[in-house]
């Protein structure tokens, strides 16, 4: 079995962004272009002979075969042994995970995350480092470098594997492994929680729960896990199935997109508690009976009362959050005396404060929450210490939220998706108000004062590196705040990101609709930066 040298050039459009390269199907399916960016990763990986990689993916159409050209190139690059989940499905916490037990040199994840799936839909590739998790941007800089002077790819001339018996097969030199893709994670998920407990709740005659996995990862994950080895109800995971177009469905858990979710938790039997999962398993959106708990609360709330799960009661490191967020977390870490934070919108940031033992807890305001045991971002997982948290303390999700906001006060906070805007309008915008910057101090927005205005950087502080131009700040003498970014999970246009969030201590004020809360600074974000006006856009398309 020889290795097949295939010419090639060097193709537009392979900056990985945030979270790998995500681009439409159709965008995958150009003549090289997959097998370009694979081979740059491996390029930047140096010599591949010897290391030992994880594939695997959130089951979305055009996954199956990424799964089995990488297979084929890494064969011929030289890989000596590459674990793929069977049916080349693999949640991107399990690969982490899978990464870190088995000592792995990376992974490369097949998933556009929370973006829509299909033949019309979005497809993504990214490569996770021996730590578990996203390449930080040396890495990422190094394959786009290897992307742009790409003459050939390898390969080899084979008959695809069959990805749907566990078992091992030899390609080339290869040894390729097809694992069950749940059970490390399930075991991981086991010797972090309090699982009689949790079996206890989930077995109490009044507590009823859903989880929605949306048709995407994470439904074989949690039906082990909840129904199987917690004894949740038959029923209680809907949506389990992964599908190649989520179902016709948007993986995106928030309450835009978890229609069937929500409708069961405002029912005529309103359930105790709700949650659902993305595509690829890394998100999660929590509900108590007749409300939505932001994930900026969540993560203070984790934090606040971690002690009574079992991996975290001898206690916690620190918390990070990404700046967007809201400060809610901030609060929890000075009562705990403890370093909080900030970065850039990113879970690399995190992970390097992970390594360092810097932080045990983190979350970004973009439904994602995780902590030290891996390094992604895992919905899963949030939604176990939610269950532990109320079987532990014995009081409702509600209740939990709100005796929170009586001891901390309440962050309220909202953001607005503007989607598939014109990228030179939507980065005209940002330019201008860039430029405008130095000059707001003082300012008056609707009743608001500027106290300062910058473009975020970001000073890593393990090993130095600077990373700038992460959003625009506009900070208020209230303490209020709004935040300005440009998104960089889309496939097509651009999505303007806008976040508000504002700071209550009033008991009596603690209930308010957010949007209401924040009306006025809402109406100042518009004002300074003219969205109305320049992108012609009346309302944000998504509001969470």
């Amino acid at each position: 079995m020889s290795v097949v040298r295939i010419d090639t050039q060097p193709l537009a459009g392979q900056k990985p962004g945030t979270s790998g390269l995500r681009k439409t199907v159709a965008e995958f399916s150009r003549p090289h272009y997959l097998e370009n960016f694979v081979q740059s990763i491996f390029n930047a990986l140096g010599d591949c002979r010897g290391k030992s990689l994880v594939l695997g993916g959130d089951g979305r159409y055009y996954n199956r075969h990424a799964a089995q050209v990488i297979l084929r190139m890494a064969a011929a690059n030289g890989c000596s042994r590459v674990l793929v989940g069977q049916g080349a499905l693999l949640s991107t916490p399990a690969a982490s995970c899978i990464i870190r037990k088995y000592g792995l040199d990376g992974g490369i994840v097949l998933s556009a995350s929370h973006n829509p799936g299909g033949p019309e839909g979005d497809f993504g590739i990214k490569f996770n480092g021996a730590n578990g998790g996203p390449a930080p941007e040396s890495v990422t800089a190094a394959i786009f470098a290897a992307s742009q002077c790409l003459d050939h790819y390898l390969t080899l001339e084979t008959a695809d594997i069959d990805l749907d018996r566990p078992g091992t097969v030899t390609l080339g030199g290869t040894m390729i492994e097809v694992i069950d893709p749940v059970t490390d994670y399930a075991d991981m998920m086991a010797s972090l929680f309090d699982f009689p407990k949790i079996a206890a709740l989930l077995g109490h005659r009044r507590f009823h729960m859903c989880f929605d996995a949306m048709h995407a990862i994470t439904g074989p994950y949690a039906l082990e896990i909840l129904e199987r080895r917690l004894g949740a109800p038959a029923g209680t995971v809907i949506n389990a199935v992964p599908l190649e177009d989520f179902g016709g469905g948007h993986p995106d858990p928030n309450l835009a997109h978890a229609g069937e979710l929500v409708a069961r938790m405002n029912g005529d039997e309103p359930l105790a508690f709700g949650a659902a999962s993305d595509g690829d398993g890394d998100r999660n959106m929590v509900l108590g009976s007749g409300l939505f708990i932001n994930p900026c609360d969540s993560l203070a709330i984790l934090a606040a009362n971690a002690s009574v799960i079992p991996a975290y009661a001898g206690g916690l490191a620190g918390i990070a959050r990404s700046m967007p967020t809201s400060r809610a977390a901030d609060r929890v870490a000075a009562e705990l005396d403890i370093p909080c934070f900030e970065t850039p919108t990113g879970w690399k940031f995190f992970g390097n404060l992970m390594d360092a033992d810097r932080i045990t807890l983190c979350g970004e305001e973009s439904f994602g929450t995780g902590s030290s045991h891996i390094r992604e971002k895992d919905g899963l997982w949030a939604v176990l210490f939610w269950l532990n948290l109320i079987a532990a303390l014995s009081k409702p999700a509600r209740t939990i939220l709100r005796e929170h906001w009586q001891r901390y006060g309440r962050d309220y906070f909202s953001r607005h998706d503007y989607e598939t805007v014109a990228e030179d309008k939507a980065t005209a915008l940002m330019d201008t108000l860039r430029a405008r910057l130095p000059a707001l101090a003082g300012t008056s927005l609707e009743g608001h004062t500027v106290a300062a205005a910058d473009d975020f950087s970001y000073t890593d502080p393990v090993d130095g590196s600077v990373s700038s131009g992460q959003g625009l700040r506009i900070l208020f003498t209230d303490g209020s705040r709004i935040v300005y970014r440009l998104s960089g999970t889309g496939t097509a246009g651009a999505t303007l990101r806008v976040y508000y969030d504002s700071y209550q201590r009033d008991p009596a004020l603690l209930e308010l609709a957010p949007q209401r809360a924040l009306a006025t600074l809402i109406a100042a974000g518009d004002e300074l930066a003219g969205i109305s006006r320049q992108l012609g856009r009346k309302q944000p398309d998504v509001i969470t």
